[in-house]
């Protein structure tokens, strides 16, 4: 009996002594002590968001490397010296920004479409749908294409106004340069959407983010030679570089360069074929594995 006493004892002084220590650790944990804890915590929590999903990183990571190509190489091509350093230089940018728009405005319209059913909880709905997969892409594409016209029209007529730049002036030319970038935005907006299916809403930010890394790569301001080198052979790698390279082609009154376009709608197939094998299977994917629940 003794030595169970003994046992009770020992056993409330253990019990006596971690009160106290909680006590104490309760008294410490006040304060800035205490929200110190609670945003380590949500500090650590977002971390290891951030290690499982690296997509996250775009726009920390790549945003000032796309800067410093983009403006740098601009910068380099303005300061050459030559004729077309600084003469062009403005028609250049001019007639880029507003080519640019085909590709954005192409990409955006699919991509966003896209995006809508995730934002009003209709994807569930929609795979449900005898709607194709293709039938539903196209109609979006359709409806972007009278987007498109509307964002062209405003880009060319503030041109003229502001800057009395003519870009219809340029020519038949600029038929199938538009063409190949239009196919070229829908392309990527199928990649866009392949990735959104696969990786859910975290990576949406490449649907605004991932044409400003090929911007400063498709030299739509500034030839590829003032690109750094060693980035020259994936810049050329592009359709988009050789829809601009024929672009400033018109711009220098040089006339239509069908080489430059016949390799931009090669590569513009290349993409639009990878682009479509891609969103098709991440589509497969999507299903197989029950991702719709993010959507739900």
């Amino acid at each position: 009996m003794n030595e169970m006493a003994d046992i009770n004892g020992a056993a409330g002084a253990v019990d006596g002594i971690r009160a106290r220590a909680a006590a104490r650790d309760d008294a410490l944990l006040r304060g800035w002590r205490l929200s110190w804890l609670r945003m380590r915590a949500i500090a650590t929590r977002h971390a290891y968001v951030l290690l499982r999903s690296p997509h996250r990183l775009f726009d920390v990571v790549l945003w000032p490397v796309v800067d410093v190509l983009l403006f740098g190489s601009l910068a380099t091509f303005v300061a050459s010296g030559h004729t077309s350093g600084s003469s062009q230089a403005a028609a250049y940018l001019i007639a880029g920004i507003v080519l640019w728009h085909v590709v954005y405005q192409s990409q955006i319209a699919v991509s966003t479409g896209v995006l809508e059913e995730s934002w009003s909880r209709n994807m569930l709905n929609l795979m449900v749908s005898p709607i194709s997969a293709f039938e539903y892409v196209a109609g979006v594409a359709l409806f972007g294409l009278l987007k498109m016209a509307g964002a062209l029209g405003l880009v060319t007529v503030g041109a003229a106004i502001f800057f009395s730049f003519d870009v219809p002036s340029l020519g038949w030319g600029l038929v199938p340069i538009f063409a190949i970038l239009l196919f070229v935005g829908w392309a990527i907006a199928l990649f866009v959407v392949g990735v959104v299916f696969r990786y859910g809403a975290g990576a949406e930010a490449l649907a605004w983010g991932v044409l400003f890394v090929v911007m400063p790569l498709s030299g739509i301001f500034y030839p590829v030679t003032a690109l750094p080198g060693f980035l020259q052979p994936l810049a050329l790698s592009l359709p988009t570089t050789h829809a601009f390279i024929a672009l400033r082609a018109l711009v220098d009154g040089k006339g239509i360069e069908w080489n430059q376009l016949a390799l931009a709608a090669v590569l513009t197939v290349v993409l639009l074929a990878l682009s479509l094998w891609y969103v098709t299977t991440m589509i497969a994917v999507f299903r197989k594995r029950g991702y719709i629940t993010r959507y739900s």
